[in-house]
């Protein structure tokens, strides 16, 4: 980061270090020494200040609170304090996020943030919520609910990013930063046991090779396993079980102390098996089998088999040129290959059974230069380029009577240009503008055919033969002012713009929807926020308040439905459709908190409401927007989190932590209702989670975790495909579960 001079320096400083994990749920204690955090001594007097933390937000190092927009930052303390083993669990510690393992895979991802977001995970459709792994935008969802191991912090970006991040991050963005490679030698081993038959093991080491400072290098593994949450009754195998093997490894090259070079890999392999559903109803179509009582034991016929292999590679230069100027260049690479069985019906019958295969590659380049005179304005400046290739086949067996398959690949080439820069007006208000430009080519190529049989070798019939493409063109633009109120409030207000890229429907029934096989159009958000980052009563409690009002356009829905096959006025045709459902207008509001009411407690947590109802809603050309809801976007949602924590006589310290999440109920999964009928859902439900934390002052951690205390029975998706299928399912979240983890550093 280059030097920050402002005259105004000391009162924003004294800020940044008092408040700057107002938004770290829970932060890390620490105590405020001339300036700078220091660790508190074991058996010292607890400290009533937080730590600073650095995020990256704006492409450029800044402390949590320097940043005007609404960013949830985690360091790895409080990540293992609050049992987050992948991005999924950091569902109820940001407001307004929903997160969760999509259907019935155990590693891809669902996200959405602010009602804003995608659950359809085939390729030639785009997420709206961006993660990012070190700088390296990941494109498909497959693989990318990552375990949180070896990580620096974790930063996760409310309401569009399109400026700065571009496509596909108009709910936000998520960053997942790896440990870095500090000069000295240091690690760690851990091992993790629990219920179900869990048993993780984590170990990092990372220095200088051969005692030489200038070449530094750090390698990680983590090795995860865990037995089903239910078992296929059928066949006896597990179900919802964990089999997950990850690697990730970095070399630096520091050459001067002005430029170096950065190597990174990472490998994943899941084996884990299918998540088991639930049938919610009957089907008609197998009379004989009533819903089971678990909600993760199936009896489906189909193997189990859900394996994802991802592997990526980056190369990163840092360049700084002088005191003023820095070039930062990133070059990736990441793979992906998918083959799971989906059985909607999770029944021996063959009524919906699906074989899948997803594969992707992609490689982008990012070149940035950023700018730090000292004086009165800082910026950075960008060119991104993306190059993509994301195809597979989804092979359809309906009733063992219907065969066919969705194939093809969607190829994106994408070119952006981006400017952020801050000036500062005054001593207490500051201007924050920019703008990205992007133009991307999407050419899908589709066949989709029906077979004779289930060798898928004999075509009869085709439903879409297509190699089209489509250009878009978006200009995404960002303004903010923030001012200082008093050396302990700062006020911002924003107005930005994010887009999701359109496409094509890659299960396109051309014949009988002849619409399936025409692009659908891109996707934009435009956002306008006000909000507020506060200390009180001697910097011991921390207010963050944010309220957003958005106008949502051409929003992308992908909805499992039915037609009309052989035209005698009744549906009974499977049918994946993607459209443009119309508009719609998301409010909300967002409270993060931070409470030291003593030397030893610590309170924290969120609130938050969101309104989000669309506008318009066009289904076979009439406006129904007042019978549908808005997919994973609670009313209300929050949680709270008190811990405690004592230094002990022989050194090291003790915490404990209790804590609460509450959503409201929710709409679970995107389908088109009409007549009043009730969508798949999920009344509102809490969920209470519990820990233990011994530090022994020397290199021992023991850490006993408890999540879902009460075993509550909560639904996170389902399937919804009645009228052609008679399948009526529901996903649901993890039991009860506890571990006891021993860590070891070094």
């Amino acid at each position: 980061m280059g030097r920050t001079d402002y005259r105004y320096c000391n009162s924003r400083k004294r800020l940044s270090v008092a408040i700057a994990c107002a938004l770290l749920a829970p932060a890390a204690w620490a105590q405020e020494v001339g300036g700078d955090v220091a660790a508190t001594p074991p058996a010292a007097e607890a400290p009533r200040t937080l730590g600073g933390v650095t995020v990256t937000a704006r492409k450029r190092e800044e402390t949590l609170q320097e940043v005007p927009v609404a960013v949830t930052a985690f360091t790895a303390e409080a990540l293992d304090r609050l049992a987050v083993d992948d991005l999924g669990d950091l569902d109820a510690q940001v407001p307004n996020l929903t997160i969760y393992a999509a259907r019935g895979s155990s590693s891809t991802i669902t996200a959405y943030i602010r009602g804003v977001g995608q659950s359809d995970p085939l390729w030639g459709v785009d997420p709206g919520v961006g993660i990012y792994l070190d700088d390296v935008y990941i494109a498909r969802p497959q693989g990318a609910l990552l375990d949180v191991f070896d990580v620096e912090r974790v930063e996760v970006l409310r309401g569009p990013q399109g400026t700065l991040y571009g496509k596909n991050t108009i709910g936000g963005a998520i960053k997942y930063i790896s440990r870095g490679l500090p000069a000295d030698t240091s690690g760690f081993v851990s091992v993790t046991a629990g219920n179900y038959g869990q048993l993780d093991v984590k170990a990092a080491i990372g220095g200088s090779l051969g005692g030489n400072d200038a070449l530094r290098a750090r390698v990680a593994v983590a090795r995860l396993s865990r037995d089903g949450f239910g078992e296929n009754t059928l066949t006896g195998a597990q179900v919802s079980d964990k089999d997950i093997l990850a690697l990730r490894g970095s070399l630096g090259a520091y050459v001067s102390d002005d430029f170096n070079l950065q190597f990174a890999f990472d490998w994943m392999d899941d084996q884990s098996g299918v998540r088991g559903a639930k049938m919610l109803a009957p089907n008609r179509f197998a009379p004989g089998f009533a819903p089971m009582d678990s909600r993760y034991d199936i009896r489906s016929g189909m193997p189990n088999v859900n394996d994802t292999t991802i592997k990526g590679a980056s190369a990163t230069a840092n360049w700084r040129i002088n005191d003023n100027w820095g070039v930062k260049y990133v070059l990736a690479k990441r793979e992906s290959d998918t083959e799971t069985n989906i059985d909607f019906d999770t029944l021996p019958n063959k009524i919906a059974d699906v074989k899948a295969f997803y594969r992707d590659q992609q490689v982008s380049h990012e070149l940035q230069l950023n700018y730090d005179g000292g004086g009165r304005a800082r910026g950075v400046m960008g060119l991104y380029a993306f190059d993509g290739e994301a195809g597979g086949q989804v092979r359809n067996n309906f009733f063992n009577l219907l065969f066919g398959d969705t194939q093809g690949t969607v190829y994106t080439e994408s070119v952006a240009l981006y400017a952020d820069w801050t000036f500062d007006l005054t001593q207490r208000l500051t201007l924050d503008a920019g703008v990205r430009y992007t133009d991307e080519d999407k050419r899908a190529d589709v066949l989709n055919r029906g077979y004779t049989d289930a060798t898928y070798t004999t075509p009869i019939s085709v439903a879409a033969d297509f190699d089209r493409t489509i250009n878009f063109k978006n200009t995404s633009p960002k303004v903010s002012l923030d001012f200082q109120l008093t050396p302990d409030i700062l006020l911002y207000g924003l107005a930005t713009r994010g887009f999701k890229s359109g496409g094509y429907n890659i299960r396109a029934q051309a014949t009988a929807v002849p619409r399936s096989a025409e692009p659908f159009d891109d996707e934009v958000v435009d956002s306008f926020e006000i909000g507020s980052k506060m200390a009180f009563l001697d910097q011991s409690l921390f207010v963050n308040l944010s309220a957003f009002h958005n106008k949502y356009k051409d929003i992308q829905l992908s909805v499992f439905t039915s037609y009309d096959s052989n035209g005698d006025g009744t549906n009974d045709a499977f049918f994946g459709d993607f459209t443009n459902a119309g508009a719609g207008t998301v409010n909300g509001l967002e409270v993060e908190y931070q409470w030291l009411p003593t030397q030893n407690w610590l309170v924290s947590g969120n609130l938050a409401w969101l309104d989000a109802k669309y506008d318009e809603f066009l289904y076979a050309g009439v406006n129904i927007a007042h019978e549908q809801a808005f997919t994973n976007a609670p009313e209300f949602s929050g949680a709270l989190n008190l811990e405690y924590r004592t230094g002990l006589s022989g050194g090291g310290n003790l915490s404990a932590r209790v804590g609460y999440s509450y959503q409201s109920e929710v709409v679970a999964t995107t389908e088109i209702v009409r007549s009043g009928a009730r969508p798949i859902g999920q009344d509102g439900y809490g969920l209470v989670n519990a820990g233990v934390t011994w530090k022994t002052g020397g290199a021992w951690t023991l850490a006993l975790q408890g999540t879902n205390l009460a075993d509550e029975e909560y639904r996170t998706t389902g399937y919804n495909l009645n009228a052609a299928l008679g399948v009526m399912t529901g996903f649901y979240g993890p039991p009860r579960q506890y571990s006891l983890t021993a860590r070891y550093d070094f």
